[in-house]
C-alpha cells in the first residue's frame, strides 16, 4: 500500500476510528486499527465485536493495500505530525510514514485474524444531525450505570412514522424526548441503543447536516443499528449490536396529574441546587419546601453543615383546598442532571403526594405552556418524619 494525503484530513480520520477501540480488548488484534486504500479514497475502521467505527477520506492512492496497526498509537502519530503532507506505505511487516522530515515506523498486526465488520442495515430515515445530539443527550442522563442490569444501560428508540421517541430509565429516575424525523418508508418500530455508545455517536456526527439512521432484525438478539454521516473528512459510519432483554413498561409514569405545580427560572434553581447540595450528606436528599409564591432548598450534613436559599416561584395548588405538597425530597445529583437537560429559561415540577414520581418539563415563558416533547420524572426520596 501506498498513499498520499493531508495532514489534517489523516489525524481527524485516525482520531475518529480510533476513539471507538476497546481500552482493554479481549484479544491484543481488537487494538488495531484496519487502514484499506482503494481507488482514490482511504478507509479506517475499528471493531471490537459489539461495536464498528469507519471513515472514508479523499487520498493519493499510488498502490493499493491493506495495512492493521495499533490505533492509539497511530492516533497519536497522526496528531503530533508536522502541517504538510503525509505519505504513507506499508507491507505485509510494518508501516512508514513520512511527513516533511519527521519518519515513524509501526509494526503491522496480522490483517487475516482481524474480524469481518457488518453489513450497515438499510437505511430506516434521516434526522438532523444537531437535534438528535441534543435529543440524545437530553435522555443518557437518566439511563443506568450497573452493567450487571444491561436492559437500563440502553436507551429505547422508538419508531411510529414521522416521530422518533428515546426513552431512559435506571429506575430512579426516566427521561423521555420526542422529536420529528424523516423515515424512508411507513415504519414502525424499537431497538434497545447501548446509551454510551449512541451518546458518543451522536457527539461525534454534528459535522454533517443529517444523520442517517438504518436498523435491522432484531430477531433472534441478532439486532443492529447503524447511523452514518459527514464531516470535514469524509464519510463516517458507525453499528453497534442491539441490547437483548424487555424495556420496562414505564411511559404511564410521564402522565402526571399533579395537585401541585412549581414554576421557576430554570438557571436560578440550577444555581442554588448547586449551592445547597455542597453540604448534603451522602444518600441523603435536598429538600425542597414549597409555599405561597416561593420554594426553599435544604440540605445537611448532621450538625456539622446546613445550608438554606429561598427562591421565588410561581406555586399553583391544582387541585385546590389548601396545597397537598408542602415537602419534597430529591437526590440532588438527579435533580441538578434533570435541570441541565432543560434547554429552556424556566422549568416546572408537577407534584402530586409525598413520595411520588415528580415530572419535570420545560417552559419558554413563565406563564406558557410547557414543552411537550421533553419530559423527566424523578422518583421522590422519603423525608424524615
Amino acid at each position: 500500500m501506498k498513499i498520499r494525503l493531508e495532514r489534517d484530513v489523516l489525524a481527524e480520520a485516525v482520531q475518529w476510528a480510533a476513539r471507538s477501540l476497546p481500552t482493554r480488548p479481549s484479544v491484543p488484534i481488537l487494538a488495531g486499527l484496519l487502514v484499506k486504500a482503494t481507488g482514490s479514497e482511504v478507509v479506517m475502521s475499528s471493531f471490537d465485536y459489539e461495536t464498528s467505527a469507519q471513515i472514508t477520506v479523499p487520498a493519493t492512492v499510488s498502490d493499493e493495500g491493506v495495512a492493521l496497526v495499533s490505533g492509539r498509537l497511530l492516533a497519536d502519530i497522526a496528531r503530533s505530525l508536522p502541517n504538510k503532507t503525509v505519505e504513507i506505505s506499508s507491507d505485509e511487516l510494518r508501516m512508514e510514514l513520512v511527513c516533511g522530515s519527521a519518519r515513524f515506523t509501526l509494526q503491522t498486526l496480522p490483517v487475516d485474524d482481524y474480524p469481518a465488520l457488518p453489513a450497515m442495515p438499510e437505511a430506516t430515515g434521516v434526522i438532523a444531525s444537531e437535534d438528535f445530539a441534543r435529543a440524545v443527550s437530553q435522555v443518557v442522563v437518566a439511563a443506568g450505570r450497573d452493567e450487571l442490569l444491561p436492559v437500563f444501560t440502553g436507551v429505547r428508540m422508538e419508531i411510529e412514522n414521522d416521530t422518533l421517541s428515546l426513552l431512559a430509565t435506571d429506575r430512579y429516575r426516566m427521561a423521555l424526548k420526542e422529536l420529528d424525523w424523516t423515515p424512508r418508508s411507513s415504519a414502525e418500530g424499537a431497538a434497545l441503543v447501548p446509551a454510551r455508545v449512541l451518546a458518543e455517536t451522536a457527539k461525534s456526527m454534528t459535522a454533517g447536516e443529517q444523520i442517517t439512521l438504518s436498523l435491522s432484525s432484531t430477531d433472534a438478539g441478532d439486532g443492529l443499528i447503524g447511523f452514518e454521516g459527514t464531516g470535514p473528512a469524509g464519510v463516517r459510519q458507525i453499528t453497534t449490536r442491539l441490547l437483548d432483554g424487555e424495556f420496562p413498561k414505564v411511559r404511564h409514569l410521564m402522565n402526571v396529574q399533579p395537585t401541585v405545580t412549581v414554576r421557576a427560572n430554570t438557571a436560578d434553581v440550577i444555581a442554588s441546587v448547586k449551592r445547597v447540595a455542597l453540604v448534603a450528606e451522602r444518600n441523603t436528599s435536598l429538600r425542597m419546601l414549597i409555599a405561597e409564591g416561593s420554594i426553599t432548598l435544604e440540605a445537611a450534613t448532621g450538625d456539622q453543615a446546613q445550608a438554606v436559599e429561598a427562591l421565588e416561584a410561581e406555586v399553583v395548588d391544582v387541585a385546590g383546598g389548601g396545597l397537598a405538597m408542602t415537602a419534597a425530597g430529591f437526590n440532588p445529583h438527579y435533580l441538578s442532571d434533570a435541570l441541565t437537560a432543560l434547554d429552556t429559561p424556566y422549568v416546572q415540577f408537577s407534584f402530586t403526594a409525598p413520595g411520588k414520581p415528580c415530572l419535570m418539563m420545560g417552559l419558554l415563558e413563565a406563564d406558557g405552556e410547557p414543552v411537550a416533547d421533553y419530559r423527566h420524572v424523578i422518583m421522590l426520596m422519603k423525608l424524615p418524619a
